[in-house]
């Protein structure tokens, strides 16, 4: 009983590696889907020339 309580935990986590590999291969993400641009906050990049909640002005 005791070598079951030592081996059925170690089994489950082999499986969780494996699924995990198993999904690596299955879903493949490039290294820039990943990462997120550095130095480029991200408001930055969808910024406005007037601030936020201002009308715009009627010509």
């Amino acid at each position: 009983m005791a070598m079951l309580a030592v081996l059925i935990p170690l089994f489950m986590l082999g499986v969780v590696l494996v699924l995990g590999r198993y999904e690596e291969l299955l879903l493949p993400q490039d290294d820039a889907d990943r990462r997120e641009p550095v130095g480029v906050p991200p408001a930055a990049a969808t910024s406005s020339h007037a601030p936020a909640g201002t009308p715009a002005s009627s010509p």
